[in-house]
C-alpha cells in the first residue's frame, strides 16, 4: 500500500483519533441503509397484513421461520456464488429480485388476491435474496477497511441497519400499513432498488474473492503480526467447491465450537421471539398501527449494543464482553416474560436487543479476521446454514408453544440461553485470543 495510507495510520495511532473509513465503505453503508430500510418495511408489514388473514400463532409462527428457510437449502450455494462471482453484481442481483418481489405482493394486495400461500412465497424469495446480500456484504467489508478497523466497521453497518429498521422502518411501515396495506410494499421495492447502483460502484478490488497474508496461517492460526493498513491482495484461483470451506471449517476447533455454541443460543431467540407480534398486540393490548413505535422502542438497545461494542471489547476484551452478552440477553428473555406492563415488556426486550447486538460486533469481526478471504463466502454460508438454517425449526416450536400461553417461550429461551453460556464460558473466553489487530 502507499505511504498515504501507511501515514494515515500512524497519524491514527499516535492520535488516538480513528482514521475515516472512507469514500468506498459509505458507498457500501449507503447500499446496505437502503435494503436494511426494505427489509424494516417488509418485517413489519407482512406480519401485520398476516394478521388481517388469520389469528393463528402458528401460521404466523410459519410466517416467521419462512424468512430463515432460505438460509437452510441456500446458505452455502450463495457463500460458493459470492466467493465465484463478481460480489457488486451479486448484491445488485439480489437487490433486484427482491425489488420485483416486493412490487407483486403489493400488486396481490393492491387487487384483493393475496392470501397466505402468497405471503409465505414472498416471505420466501426475500429470504433468498438476502442469503446473497448479506454473504456478499459481509465479504466485502475486509476489502475495503483495514484489520484494525473491522469492529467499528461491522458497528457501523449494524448500526444503520437498527437505526433504519427500528426507528424508520418499522414504525414508518405501521403508519402506512394504517393509511393501505400495500403502501409498505411499494416503498419497500423502492428501497431494494436503489442500492443496485450503488453496489456497482464499489471498487474492483471489492469484486472477487481474495488471498492475504492470512490465507497462509495454519488453520486455527492467526498471523503473529498484522501491518495497520489493508494487506496487499492477490486475485484468488476459481474457488473449490463448498467441501474446501467446510473442511477449514470442521478443522478449526475453536470456530467449529463457536458455530454450535451460536447455533444453540440463536436457537433459543428464535424459539422466544416467534410470538412477538402477537405477546404485544394480545397481552400488552398494542394497537396494529402502533407496533412499529414499540419495535423503536426496542431498537434504541439495539442502537445503543452496536454503537458501544466496539469500545466494550477495547475495555474488557473479545471474550469476556461476548460471554457477559449472552447472560445478559437471557435475563432480559426472562425479564419479557414476567413483564406486568408494555413498558417494562419493551424495556426488557431492548436490554436483549441491547446484548444481542454487543455479541454481533465481536463475533461478526472474528470471522472476518480469521477466515481467509478466498474461503469466506463459503465459510459464512455454512455458518449461516447451521445456525440461521435451525431457526424455522425453532420459530415454528416457538409457536406452537405460544398456543398455550404466549409468555412461555421467552421462559424456555432464556434458561437454554443461561445453561448454553455457562457451559461455553471457557470457549466464549477464549476469543480474547484473537485481538483486532490479529495478534
Amino acid at each position: 500500500m502507499g505511504n498515504a495510507t501507511q501515514a494515515e495510520a500512524a497519524a491514527e495511532l499516535h492520535s488516538g483519533h480513528p482514521v475515516p473509513l472512507g469514500r468506498d465503505f459509505s458507498r457500501l453503508w449507503t447500499a446496505a441503509a437502503f435494503s436494511n430500510l426494505a427489509d424494516g418495511l417488509g418485517r413489519t408489514a407482512v406480519p401485520l397484513i398476516a394478521t388481517t388473514l388469520t389469528r393463528d400463532p402458528l401460521l404466523i409462527s410459519l410466517l416467521a421461520a419462512a424468512a430463515f428457510v432460505p438460509w437452510l437449502v441456500f446458505g452455502v450455494p450463495a457463500g460458493v456464488v459470492v466467493d465465484r462471482f463478481d460480489r457488486r453484481r451479486v448484491m445488485a442481483l439480489a437487490n433486484g429480485i427482491r425489488g420485483f418481489a416486493a412490487i407483486g405482493l403489493a400488486v396481490l394486495t393492491a387487487t384483493g388476491r393475496l392470501d397466505i400461500v402468497w405471503l409465505l412465497i414472498g416471505t420466501l424469495i426475500f429470504g433468498f435474496g438476502e442469503t446473497l446480500f448479506d454473504n456478499a456484504t459481509n465479504a466485502v467489508i475486509p476489502g475495503l477497511v483495514r484489520r484494525n478497523q473491522l469492529e467499528r466497521a461491522n458497528g457501523r453497518i449494524q448500526a444503520a441497519q437498527i437505526t433504519i429498521d427500528s426507528f424508520l422502518a418499522q414504525p414508518a411501515a405501521g403508519l402506512l400499513f394504517a393509511v393501505s396495506l400495500a403502501l409498505p410494499l411499494w416503498s419497500g421495492a423502492v428501497g431494494y432498488l436503489v442500492p443496485i447502483a450503488l453496489a456497482l460502484l464499489l471498487p474492483i478490488g471489492a469484486a472477487r474473492a481474495s488471498r492475504s497474508l492470512d490465507a497462509a496461517a495454519p488453520v486455527g492460526e492467526t498471523v503473529a503480526a498484522v501491518s495497520p493498513e489493508p494487506v496487499a491482495v492477490a486475485p484468488a484461483p476459481t474457488p473449490l467447491p463448498a467441501r474446501e470451506a467446510m473442511s477449514y471449517l470442521w478443522k478449526h476447533r475453536f470456530l467449529r465450537a463457536l458455530v454450535v455454541f451460536t447455533s444453540v443460543v440463536g436457537c433459543a431467540f428464535a424459539f422466544a421471539q416467534a410470538p412477538t407480534l402477537l405477546y404485544f398486540l394480545d397481552v400488552h393490548g398494542v394497537h396494529e398501527a402502533a407496533i412499529g413505535f414499540v419495535t423503536a422502542g426496542v431498537g434504541i438497545g439495539a442502537l445503543a449494543g452496536s454503537l458501544t461494542a466496539a469500545r466494550l471489547v477495547e475495555r474488557w476484551g473479545r471474550g469476556i464482553v461476548m460471554w457477559s452478552a449472552n447472560l445478559v440477553a437471557a435475563g432480559c428473555m426472562l425479564g419479557v416474560a414476567v413483564a406486568p406492563h408494555v413498558v417494562l415488556a419493551i424495556a426488557a426486550y431492548a436490554g436483549m436487543a441491547f446484548a444481542v447486538s454487543v455479541w454481533n460486533v465481536p463475533w461478526g469481526a472474528l470471522r472476518q479476521q480469521i477466515i481467509p478471504p478466498a474461503l469466506f463466502g463459503r465459510t459464512l454460508g455454512i455458518i449461516r446454514t447451521l445456525t440461521w438454517g435451525l431457526f424455522p425449526v425453532a420459530t415454528v416450536l416457538g409457536g406452537v408453544v405460544a398456543t398455550a400461553d404466549l409468555r412461555l417461550p421467552f421462559v424456555v429461551a432464556g434458561v437454554v440461553c443461561v445453561v448454553a453460556t455457562l457451559a461455553c464460558t471457557r470457549l466464549l473466553l477464549s476469543a480474547s485470543r484473537y485481538a483486532s489487530t490479529g495478534a
